[in-house]
């Protein structure tokens, strides 16, 4: 850790930035505590990286633990219960589904148990985001942006919103007149927030081999402002919704197991310098590690759920108790339409047990197992993924905590394939976005389970963080920074090599 961030900590914390690192995140420990010093040993023994690649490892079909969906391929394989949850758990998770699927509506309504809606909204359900509980993608030949927006933010200017940001009270500055995220749906009678524009730019990249590749890099803009200009020094951040699968054991991963990958000043000299994300939880007001989202700024499911309610749909929960979601004080129109909240319901449009229902659903959304686990270009793709350095930040494997809140998602061994840090990609990846600790040009390793499975769920193949890449090859192409050199061991691989590694990938 550099003596800058230090003395930031230092700043927030006082003598508390001068402890071990487990000590910022509060309590936790430096080495789990939920094991005994045997389980410790096995959980060493079990996750430690492989260097066989002529078998498949004992357990590695069964990428999600004993939860892991073992189901036929369809457009279902992200949306079925983890294999090893109870009956009665189904009942919960089939309410969260319903309410993860309704649609909601603008008040005053009839159904005054779904009003609320907006009234600027991106979408007006979870399900039109995370289609088939999968993978967004960016809008195409002119059609409405639905499970892609744009982040809205601007750098600190005064001595309160630096605070803020230090404090970790706020993870960004929003746009003053256009919020955290341009909305461009809005219910009747109010005009929506604009339209985020698209244009790509062909760019060339010619491979070992000669083969050329052409990656489409994309610009972003906004059109049809209905409330005045935009601030001159707005950053646009555009995000797609990701796949759901295995949330709630990514959850349960202890976090001093994650933060022992954490390097942030590239002690060993590998060339990564993966470092954790702080966050501050908004229910116990406490530092803690961020792992969801494209910058790790969400430290629960349950909170990344009210974040989307509140932004994407404009509904407010016991977590984000604003009515009126993404309404800026400068859109008086907006905060002057009628909200949802009904009084013999609660103080919030989705009172519990809403959100928490969601967040069950969401956590219990089983990873399918892998294909094809033992075929020789499978294996030899593995290898090749190993060897040429992409596990050093998708770490493959981690086993969950022993005291998970949920039973079945305690002590399972599980194959996400990142490590949940953040690492800086490269210019190129860039979107000039601060996120709490990540900087512009950094991003949370994504998880790569159920990667393979995208088109037959999703019915496309675009990847990263805005679709813009159109397949696995032009994603790995388009790593840079601590990723610069897996990605040029890849470029510079035989068509049959990299066509192994693809086919591993794939397998996931």
């Amino acid at each position: 850790m550099n003596m800058r961030r230090l003395a930031l900590l230092a700043a927030i914390f006082g003598g508390a930035a001068l402890l071990p690192m487990a000590a910022v995140f509060g309590e936790t420990p430096a080495v789990r505590t939920d094991l005994s010093a045997k389980d410790r040993a096995r959980v060493a023994a079990v996750t430690r990286p492989t260097t066989d690649f002529s078998a498949p490892e004992k357990f590695e079909l069964m990428q999600g633990g004993a939860g892991t969906l073992q189901n036929l391929v369809s457009r279902d394989s992200f949306s079925r219960i983890a294999a090893n949850q109870s009956f009665a758990a189904r009942e919960s998770f089939n309410l969260g589904n319903g309410i993860f699927r309704k649609f909601w509506v603008s008040s005053p309504s009839s159904t005054e148990a779904s009003d609320g809606l907006g009234p600027l909204f991106n979408a007006r359900s979870c399900q039109s985001c995370h289609l088939k509980d999968g993978r967004g993608r960016p809008p195409e030949g002119g059609e409405p942006g639905v499970s892609m927006f744009l982040r809205l933010s601007v750098p600190p200017k005064t001595a309160e919103e630096h605070q803020a940001l230090a404090e970790r009270t706020m993870l960004r500055i929003p746009e003053p007149t256009y919020g955290g995220q341009l909305q461009n749906f809005a219910v009747p009678g109010i005009l929506p927030e604009g339209q985020m524009r698209i244009d790509y730019a062909d760019r060339p990249v010619t491979l070992g081999d000669g083969t050329v590749v052409s990656l489409r890099h994309p610009r972003y803009s906004v059109s049809d402002l209905n409330y005045g200009p935009m601030a001159a020094d707005a950053i646009l951040s555009p995000r797609v919704a990701p796949p759901m699968i295995g949330l709630g054991l990514v959850e349960e991963i202890p976090a001093a197991d994650i933060l022992a990958h954490a390097d942030p000043e590239d002690t060993d000299g590998d060339g990564i310098s993966g470092k954790a994300s702080l966050v501050r939880d908004p229910e116990s007001g406490a530092l803690v590690l961020g792992r969801f989202g494209w910058k790790a700024s969400a430290n629960s499911i349950k909170v990344q759920s009210a974040d989307a309610f509140s932004g994407d749909i404009g509904i407010s929960t016991p977590l984000v108790t604003d009515a009126f979601g993404e309404c800026s004080v400068a859109q008086t129109i907006c905060r002057e339409a009628p909200s949802g909240v009904q009084a013999r319901l609660g103080e919030v449009e989705a009172p519990d047990p809403v959100l928490d229902l969601v967040a069950f659903y969401s956590r219990n959304l089983a990873v399918p197992a892998r294909r094809d686990v033992g075929a020789p270009a499978v294996l030899k793709g593995k290898g090749l993924f190993y060897g040429s350095g992409c596990a050093s930040c998708h770490v493959p494997k981690f086993v969950t905590s022993r005291d998970a809140l949920d039973t079945p998602q305690s002590f399972q061994l599980i194959w996400p394939y990142s490590d949940f840090l953040l690492h800086d990609m490269g210019e190129g990846l860039a979107d000039g976005a601060t996120n709490g600790d990540a900087t512009g040009t950094e991003w949370r390793t994504p998880p790569l389970w159920g990667i393979g499975l995208t088109e037959a769920v999703n019915g496309h193949t675009l990847f990263l963080h805005d679709g813009r890449a159109r397949n696995l090859t032009e994603a790995i192409l388009w790593h840079g920074g601590e990723a610069e050199k897996a990605r040029d061991a890849f470029a510079g691989l035989a068509k049959a090599d990299r066509d192994a590694l693809l086919a591993f990938l794939e397998s996931l």
